[in-house]
């Protein structure tokens, strides 16, 4: 059939499965929505900001393992995607971005709204296209959507001229490609030495990271993890692809991490790494990091493999598949002495924080409590963010979001919606500070006027509290350019927008204040006032070892 532009990329996103995209329209994507009005099959989710769409899609991504969608106009709708790009691309999320651009004929010109958006994005993307030809256009957006979800996931951008929209050609319908797992990189010699490594190790780590969640491996590690008797750390980005309330959890590793999992990955002979790139917040100081120990390096990118970290053994693919093939081979084995070690270990070094006043640690405890940890938790980038992953114990993958690797305030309302609209009778609930709700709460109105029940809980301490952490630690308390005490009500914003605003001022307060929030049939603010020099702890200076982290009883 003959079909224009417009009409051809959406019946490629339904080719694709794509039953929601977000995104803001503008003069030169006039045609895809005009087309999207006749489609009434995908919904469209408009968002306040070309940012806040971004986001969006890649929280819907995140949380249900979709490709996210997002769309924006030429120019300025265009460049406010990028951040959104960055940021689903440092963590390996799997969003198609389209753009639309002027006419062939204006290209190079410096036209109204022109941008070279594909140049832009280059970096930040595994593949970014101008569509200049519309016979070209179905395969480019197959291929983008193919591109996006195979290997290593990640961004992938395709701007198209807005004639190239409007021309027709014959549209031929087709059947997406099975995007199978990466397979044939895996050697057998690799899994031999793998089952070798662990069969010997007497104090086996293992260190779970994101690529758990892409592969879709939380089973095989679990069974790993018990298969061997070693103790689990995870990431920002692998929380829940190994249960927080396993006996065998520690914790998390790195910067805010544990002093049990920093200390016993220094202590430990062998460490398992499942798809996790050694981030320098988790590594500390590279030359110490692990130093004791043989390091078995089981990731999908084999450009991640000793770029970081100097590993001993590394196998390359799918990670689900590495262990399934690692599992089949590999006996039982068991370390009671070692995990009397690391138990002993959890008793004496707990998370801890003032029980008896109103503190973020308190607040994410009750929530944890008042979902019965069923929740879909998002995160703006702060120490809320740090706060949030130790204190909610998450036990199934897809269910904690958050800006990992481009730490990117201002992500975690957007990403709320999107995880809202993918799970729809799911609780959404967006964990942010002041500064960071600054940045997105023109989302708010957008999750009221799209029906999206997300709740927005503001550790409301009045400053930039991780910033302000190190201006007290390590810059002699000059607080510059950090405290944000113009008294801002958030509460009547909240109310302005459409949506409920609750405020908690006192710790007797957080539990009646969350239930009506997680009872209202309206998307919720709280604005939860807490102490401004409240601190996370553990903590592990940037480029210092790991296992000297220190805490509130090192003082």
């Amino acid at each position: 059939m003959v079909l224009n532009g417009s009409e051809i990329l959406v019946e490629c996103l339904k080719e694709q499965g794509v039953d929601t995209v977000f995104g803001y329209p503008g003069g030169t994507i006039l045609n895809v929505y005009d087309a999207l009005y006749s489609h009434r099959e995908i919904r469209h989710i408009l968002t306040s900001h070309e940012q806040g769409a971004a986001h969006a899609a890649d929280g819907y991504a995140r949380s249900t393992g979709k490709t996210g969608v997002v769309m924006a106009t030429s120019g300025p709708g265009a460049t406010n995607l990028v951040t959104g790009i960055a940021t689903a691309y440092m963590d390996s999320v799997p969003l198609v971005a389209f753009t639309c651009n002027v006419g062939v004929s204006l290209l190079g010109k410096d036209s109204f709204q022109e941008v070279d958006i594909a140049g832009i994005t280059m970096p930040v993307t595994k593949y970014s296209t101008i569509v200049k030809d519309i016979h070209q256009l179905a395969n480019v957006v197959r291929r983008a959507f193919r591109i996006a979800k195979s290997g290593r996931p990640g961004p992938v951008l395709v701007d198209i001229t807005k004639d190239v929209t409007a021309d027709k050609c014959e549209y031929i319908p087709a059947v997406p490609e099975e995007i199978k797992p990466l397979t044939e990189t895996i050697r057998s010699e690799d899994i031999d030495e793998a089952v070798s490594m662990m069969e010997k190790a007497e104090r086996p780590v293992i260190f779970v990271g994101g690529g758990a969640i892409a592969s879709g491996a939380s089973e095989e590690i679990r069974e790993l993890a018990h298969r061997i008797d070693a103790p689990v750390c995870d990431t920002l980005m692998g929380k829940g692809a190994f249960p927080g309330t396993d006996p065998l959890y520690m914790g998390m590793l790195g910067m805010h991490g544990t002093k049990t999992a920093n200390r016993a990955v220094h202590k430990c002979d062998l460490l398992i790494v499942c798809g996790t790139r050694f981030s320098d917040r988790v590594t500390g100081e590279t030359s110490r990091f692990a130093s004791q120990a043989r390091i078995l390096h089981l990731d999908i990118d084999a450009a991640e493999i000793n770029k970081n970290v100097i590993v001993d053994r590394a196998v390359v693919g799918d990670l689900k598949e590495s262990l399934k093939r690692i599992l089949a081979k590999l006996p039982e084995k068991r370390h009671p002495e070692w995990i009397g070690r690391v138990n002993e270990s959890k008793e004496k070094h707990p998370l801890m924080y003032d029980g008896d006043r109103l503190t973020g640690p308190y607040v994410i405890e009750e929530l944890y409590r008042l979902t019965d940890g069923r929740a879909i938790i998002t995160t703006d980038v702060g120490q809320h963010q740090m706060w949030a992953a130790q204190y909610y114990r998450y036990t199934e993958p897809r269910t904690f979001l958050t800006s990992g690797g481009l730490g990117t305030m201002g992500f975690g309302l957007g990403a709320a919606m999107g995880a809202k609209a993918g799970n729809p009778s799911r609780t959404v609930i967006n964990i942010g500070g002041d500064g960071c709700f600054r940045m997105n709460l023109n989302e708010v109105v957008s999750a009221v006027r799209n029906n999206l029940k997300v709740i927005e809980v503001v550790m409301n301490n009045e400053v930039l509290g991780m910033v302000r952490q190190w201006q007290h630690l390590f810059y002699g308390e000059r607080y510059s350019h950090t405290v944000l005490d113009d008294g801002i009500d958030f509460v009547k914003i909240a109310e302005g927008m459409g949506a409920v605003g609750i405020r908690v001022t006192k710790k007797e307060e957080v539990d009646d204040a969350i239930k009506r929030a997680l009872e209202s049939d309206r998307p919720v603010v709280l604005d939860v006032r807490i102490d401004k020099d409240d601190m996370v702890f553990p903590m592990s200076p940037a480029g210092k070892p790991i296992e000297e982290a220190f805490d509130q009883t090192d003082f």
